[in-house]
């Protein structure tokens, strides 16, 4: 058992290790904490501390928890909403709501906190990190106002409207199905959870940020962006069909990995040939692929084989006995939320799936778990791959949040949100 937790642990902090340095393949832009994650699967296979014949029976069951199911239905969704992305769509829900907000800050963060939460979740933390970050940085420079307030609550709104649905980030995916639970069930459960903690947040970041929010905005700030309303209708249509269609998976008997790919290939096809007939580029097209997460198909399997190893020695039947007693939502919640940091909040979610089909405890704490991999992205910018996006993005918009001040500010917003949506979850379930 020793042996092949270790081999575990080494990845682990080595991967985290790169996370923090940023540290790449410069010349093929590859994040090195993927190859340690690769590094690490493949030494499981070669100590034979995962039979190959086990992996590969893992890989091609035929079940909710197959690793590449869960792949394709996360990349379709993806998908679809980096295309709606493309159509400008998001850039110009960010500038109305900043257009809105006229003068006052005040009125500017209560904007965009509801717009990011509402968009979140029927779309992803990830994309609305990717695509709003940006931009509220470009509006804070040329309104000549303090972005950090603007920014965490992007942060803070888009990990924690994104557990609302199932589909709002990778870990509600894999956690839910794992428990096979359902989309509709999924939504019974989670909906006050996500409101309390959503309100909660609210309150404690505008009254961290008050005082500078008092100040008037003198200078006005980005034009409204363009839109490609064609593509943007057909995006959105395709986007809020794929929902519709998983909320209803279960009763129609369809697995929601089909439904997403089946969405996503209408998609291409719808524009391809709108894009064919008005004799124009498949621009939109080719970025959605070229922007699509790749990089988290070596990362996901990766883990998954790491965990497998875990499980195939005992690992996480042991961790499960140690976990079995005391009440399952404040001490998976707890628990999730504080290893998001030490591992991530995908490999937490990957373990943590595992350890939950040896447990004894009722589905209250794969709920607890998908709380904890939300929430936990707040504590530090390792705890979820949105806070790694987060930090590169400011970066290159030469935005410092150091370290000690993510953290600060995070873990104050943090805590009180994990309480209130674990309460909820607790009143529910």
């Amino acid at each position: 058992m020793w042996p092949v937790t270790a081999v575990a642990a080494v990845t682990c902090a080595g991967m985290i290790a790169c996370v923090l340095t940023g540290a790449e393949i410069k010349k093929l832009h590859i994040p090195l904490y993927i190859l340690i994650t690769l590094a690490g699967a493949a030494a499981m296979l070669v100590f034979g501390f995962l039979p190959a014949g086990e992996a590969l029976r893992q890989f091609t069951a035929d079940t909710a928890v197959n690793p590449l199911k869960i792949l394709a239905l996360f990349l379709c969704i993806t998908m679809l909403s980096v295309f709606l992305d493309e159509t400008g769509f998001f850039q110009y829900m960010a500038s109305v709501a900043l257009k809105k907000a006229g003068n006052s800050q005040i009125k500017l963060f209560v904007v965009l906190y509801v717009v990011v939460s509402v968009l979140t979740m029927f779309t992803s933390n990830d994309i609305i990190i990717l695509t709003f970050t940006p931009f509220i940085c470009y509006f804070c420079r040329a309104a000549k106002i303090q972005p950090l307030p603007f920014l965490m609550a992007e942060f803070v709104a888009a990990n924690t409207f994104s557990m609302m649905l199932l589909i709002g980030n990778p870990t509600n995916i894999y956690l839910s199905l794992s428990e096979g639970i359902t989309f509709g069930e999924y939504l019974k459960n989670m909906w006050l959870a996500t409101l309390l903690a959503g309100v909660a947040a609210f309150f404690v970041m505008f009254a961290i940020f008050y005082k500078k929010l008092k100040v008037k905005i003198e200078c006005g700030g980005e034009e409204i962006a363009r839109l490609d309303k064609p593509l943007a209708v057909i995006g959105g249509i395709h986007l809020a069909g794929c929902t519709v269609m998983l909320a209803v998976s279960d009763i129609i008997g369809a697995e929601m990995w089909i439904i997403a790919l089946a969405f996503a290939a209408c998609l291409f096809l719808t524009v391809g040939i709108y894009k064919a007939v008005r004799r124009e580029r498949f621009t939109q097209l080719a970025l959605t692929l070229k922007r699509a997460p790749w990089s988290f198909v070596p990362f996901l399997l990766s883990m998954f084989i790491i965990v497998a190893a875990l499980e195939y020695n005992g690992v996480t039947a042991a961790l499960a006995k140690i976990l079995g007693g005391g009440s399952p939502v404040p001490v998976y919640g707890a628990l999730s939320a504080l290893a998001c940091n030490l591992v991530n909040n995908i490999p937490m979610s990957v373990l943590f799936g595992s350890v939950l089909s040896f447990a004894e405890v009722p589905a209250s704490a794969a709920y607890a778990c998908i709380i904890g991999s939300n929430i936990g992205a707040y504590f530090t910018p390792v705890g979820a791959l949105a806070g790694i996006m987060f930090g590169n993005i400011l970066k290159g918009q030469g935005v410092k949040l150091g370290f000690g001040k993510f953290v600060l500010c995070g873990t104050v917003v943090a805590l009180p949100a994990l309480a209130a949506a674990l309460s909820g979850l607790a009143l529910i379930c």
